[in-house]
């Protein structure tokens, strides 16, 4: 693996080692983060921590290979400043929303952890494979304490307890010329060879996770979520001495609500026309309001009689 000088945002690296059995991925979001955080005037600190899970989001989205399968990570609370925070990936696409309470959100420190913003809450994280059950597909969820400095840690508790895939993740947030731009790598040991080979034991202490884990930790922030620095360097920085490293790019990311007009009225058509009714407002229109994107939808009732 050589050096590259092409930087690209919004476009994950993949990148794997296999005589260590170990894949990652790397990311870094400009365009379409900005376009996400756009829809929201969130506060500073919900800023950062949506922009950190949308970056979670994407890491985990790209390990699924399947076009058409979904990833979503929740954090979820009943006692804290920000109540709900929703992200997921499908086939490029993310999207991301959060519910917070301003008053009690200004009472938080200036850098503050997870149980500052969410107090005792938990990260559920869900794969939604459009397989045959017999082949792996299916929904699988798995759910964890909302613990750690930062979601990265939380989610790398997640794999320890619900995969057993020994996992490092890191995550960075930088602001550049008015833009949020933020990056992350995620690196894995797998517990079946790239290449066909037996099965290894996927446990934390493996050697050859530990040389790989070693060398993960050693990137910095700063790389992460520099926008001139290219993907391809980073990860030729930290693995340039082994063997052999294979690298790819993933498809271009984008901004995906999946919001649709004629799919909400479809919905709402199938409420009894008492119930409609009910929904309405003095100007007999039913507005839907999407969380991710924050357009508003009418549907008059007029429309839905017809």
């Amino acid at each position: 693996m050589a050096a590259q000088s092409e930087t690209r945002c919004d476009q994950p690296l993949r990148f794997s080692i296999p005589a260590l059995n170990a894949r990652g991925r790397l990311v870094r979001l400009d365009t379409v983060l900005n376009d996400v955080l756009s829809a929201h005037a969130y506060p500073p600190s919900v800023e950062k921590i949506l922009a950190e899970a949308l970056v979670l989001t994407s890491l985990l989205g790209t390990t699924l290979k399947e076009r058409e399968g979904q990833l979503t990570i929740q954090a979820q609370t009943e006692n804290g400043p920000i109540s709900l925070l929703v992200c997921d990936y499908i086939d490029g696409a993310v999207r991301g929303y959060a519910q917070f309470d301003m008053a009690r959100l200004a009472e938080v420190p200036a850098d503050p952890n997870l149980f500052a913003l969410f107090g005792k809450g938990y990260l559920a994280v869900t794969f939604d494979r459009p397989l045959p059950e017999a082949e792996g597909g299916g929904r699988y969820q798995g759910i964890v304490p909302l613990e750690g400095a930062n979601l990265s840690e939380a989610a790398m508790q997640y794999f320890d307890q619900s995969e057993q895939i020994p996992t490092f993740i890191r995550i960075a947030i930088s602001h550049v010329d008015g833009r949020c731009i933020a990056g992350g790598m995620l690196v894995q040991h797998l517990p079946d060879g790239e290449e066909g080979r037996e099965r290894i034991a996927a446990r934390g202490d493996h050697p050859d996770w530990e040389h790989v884990r070693i060398l993960s930790e050693t990137v910095k922030p700063e790389e992460l979520a520099d926008p001139a620095l290219p993907l391809e360097e980073i990860a030729w920085r930290l693995f340039h001495d082994e063997d052999e490293v294979r690298i790819s790019e993933g498809q271009y990311m984008s901004k995906g609500c999946r919001c649709d007009p004629d799919h909400i009225r479809d919905v709402i058509a199938r409420f009894p026309a008492s119930e409609r009714a009910e929904m309405a407002d003095d100007a007999g229109d039913i507005v839907v309001n999407c969380e991710f994107c924050s357009r508003k939808f009418p549907i008059s009732l007029v429309s839905l009689n017809n």
